[in-house]
């Protein structure tokens, strides 16, 4: 059955309530169907929304323009609170406008309140990156065609050859600048050479000279490879609020490069930007 007539129509009742967000409108009549059947074969992003928040209505509509970009890579329903408040208490929200992604039934992601354009973009792009091949979405028996290339530098990421996989990936990327997993790996090699190449007693040497910022990053490198990610993003926000000019200049792209190593909607990278935000102004 071809519905994507169904899935391009706004959702019935949204446009007399003064903008409609866009997707599928979420019932318990077709919730079972829209969402959770749905997930199984591709990504399905959910807005909770109310026709009484205006940052509702514009989230939907920039997440529906998204998922019409890509083309079917995943779905986007939208749940109105309002009309359907036990589908809200399904999900345990706190407050509208909430997005939350879905993958074989079950929720991989979430994020609370209004997110830039560009923010959504790579929002939606590590979703799509996080679920490739992992569900049921093409033709039956249909098997994914893998760039050579591509196959090559996952075998190098795979047997530890982070030279190897570095220099595949970034080959991908002079050909496709807007690769998504290459940019991604690119990123995140790079991280992983750089913090276990330094010394692990980074941490205490930082500590002891907190103006240094050298000693600084490399520290921050060495908590955020321990997983401490707070404490990580904390040091260089700090170091932010003290420096000027060129000097700051430095430690927000250096903190910038490391939010980007983290899903745009995990709560302590959207943490992390607000303090930095706090800090710079």
């Amino acid at each position: 059955m071809d519905l994507s007539a169904l899935k391009n129509r706004p959702a019935e009742g949204a446009a007399a309530a003064g903008g409609a967000p866009g997707g599928i409108e979420i019932t318990e009549a077709n919730l079972e169907a829209e969402v959770l059947i749905r997930s199984g074969e591709v990504p399905v992003v959910v807005l909770l929304w109310s026709p009484r928040s205006d940052s509702s209505v514009q989230l939907g509509q920039t997440l529906s323009a998204l998922a019409a970009e890509d083309g079917g890579k995943w779905s986007f329903g939208t749940v109105n609170v309002d009309t359907s408040p036990r589908i809200a208490q399904m999900f345990g929200i706190q407050g509208v406008p909430t997005v939350v992604a879905l993958a074989g039934g079950q929720p991989i992601t979430s994020f609370e309140g209004g997110q830039p354009a560009d923010q959504l973009r790579r929002w939606v792009d590590s979703l799509l990156q996080a679920t490739a091949g992992k569900l049921g979405g093409g033709a039956e028996g249909e098997e994914e065609q893998i760039d050579p290339a591509l196959a090559q530098a996952r075998d190098f990421l795979d047997n530890g050859d982070f030279d190897g996989a570095l220099a595949a990936y970034q080959a991908i990327l002079e050909a496709d600048p807007a690769h998504v997993e290459a940019k991604g790996a690119v990123q995140q090699i790079a991280f992983l050479q750089r913090a276990s190449a330094q010394r692990p007693e980074a941490v205490r040497l930082a500590d002891a000279s907190p103006d240094d910022i050298d000693l600084a990053f490399a520290a921050a490198d060495v908590q955020l490879f321990q997983r401490d990610v707070d404490g990580a993003f904390n040091r260089l926000i700090a170091l932010v609020k003290k420096t000027s000019g060129d000097d700051r200049t430095r430690v927000r792209t250096r903190l910038i490069e490391l939010f980007d190593l983290f899903d745009p909607a995990d709560p302590e990278v959207i943490a992390g930007r607000r303090n930095l935000a706090n800090a710079l102004y």
